[in-house]
């Protein structure tokens, strides 16, 4: 079990020199963070939307890891398993925009062939990707007292990484694949959001999960983490988060990704069931990237604050290993 503070307060992430404040290291329930990024080198941004519906699973990425700005738009259709792919690499990152704080301003992304824009405000998000065969134009409310894991996971003065995974958020609007119009929305769909802002490592591999029902929605991650004493981890209720201070144990079979995996701790006993596997490789010489994302469905439970046993069961989302040069 880990000792996390929670911050309560409106913090900077950096000091002025560019090194990690102190005072930002801990947890949140809401984007409390200004992530203003000095200088240049090792600097990671990014905004991720992952949505999922009865009928397909969409991933949308803005990012800029300085040198470059790495940009996608995914969609499985989960009827067929087909997947379309649009994916941009920009020299620089130039033409992308991002704010400094989550849940505010726009993040805009315009490349030869793709678009997008991800407008951000108190009441919810809207979130706008287009590609050759491919649109999605959706809403992403912000429940009423909705919560989110803000967290500042701290390796060194000058290597560090605040992240923002919100869960479970409702989406509605529509889907337009290869000239045939998709409705979003309803009690099966919901996004994922991944703020991401820091200053990485050369070298580091993560585990990432997320799943969400009605009413319930979990948040897990691994091995990037281990051994600082922070950890994104948590249980989200009806809108209200749980916070899991422990590191998990992982296990999946590396040569046989669609086999179950296994995600365990004090407060976490799940289980996750892929249904479909989505690789994605990037390699560039010193510069490479692999990550084998899983979708699938969750069983298992996980406690909540006051000890209530929380099935798991039911769940949808994904559950990932990347692993990165950068």
């Amino acid at each position: 079990m880990t000792h996390e503070p929670e911050l309560t307060s409106p913090v900077d992430l950096c000091l002025p020199d560019g090194s990690l404040n102190p005072a930002a290291v801990g947890w949140t329930r809401r984007p409390l963070h200004s992530a203003a990024l000095r200088g240049w080198g090792r600097a990671k941004r990014w905004e991720y939307w992952g949505l999922v519906t009865p009928d397909h699973v969409v991933g949308v990425v803005a990012s800029s890891l300085d040198y470059a700005g790495v940009h996608g738009l995914y969609v499985l259709e989960r009827a067929t398993g087909r997947e379309t792919t649009a994916d941009a690499v920009v020299p620089m990152a130039r033409g992308t925009r991002f704010p400094a704080r989550s849940g505010e301003g726009e993040i805009a992304v315009r490349t030869a062939g793709l678009t997008i824009r991800i407008r951000q405000g108190p009441d919810g998000d809207t979130v706008h990707a287009a590609a050759d065969g491919v649109r999605l134009d959706v809403e992403v409310p912000r429940p009423p007292g909705h919560e989110s894991l803000g967290v500042v996971v701290p390796w060194s003065r000058r290597r560090f990484q605040y992240t923002v995974k919100d869960v479970g958020r409702p989406v509605r609007g529509t889907l337009e694949l290869r000239g045939e119009t998709h409705g979003v929305g309803g009690p099966e769909a919901f996004a994922v959001l991944d703020h991401g802002r820091g200053k990485w490592p050369y070298a580091v591999t993560w585990n990432w999960a997320a799943g969400a029902a009605p009413g319930r929605a979990v948040q897990l991650g691994g091995k990037w983490t281990d051994g600082t004493g922070l950890t994104e981890n948590a249980l989200v209720l009806d809108g209200r988060l749980h916070k899991i201070g422990e590191e998990l144990r992982w296990s999946y079979d590396r040569s046989d990704w669609l086999r179950p995996w296994h995600i365990a701790g004090e407060r976490v006993d799940a289980r996750f069931h892929p249904f479909h596997e989505r690789v994605a490789r990037t390699n560039l010489g010193l510069v490479a990237s692999e990550t084998h994302q899983c979708f699938g469905r969750f069983t298992g439970r996980a406690l909540a604050d006051d000890g209530t046993e929380v099935s798991l069961d039911g769940l949808t989302g994904w559950a990932e290993e990347a692993r990165n040069r950068w």
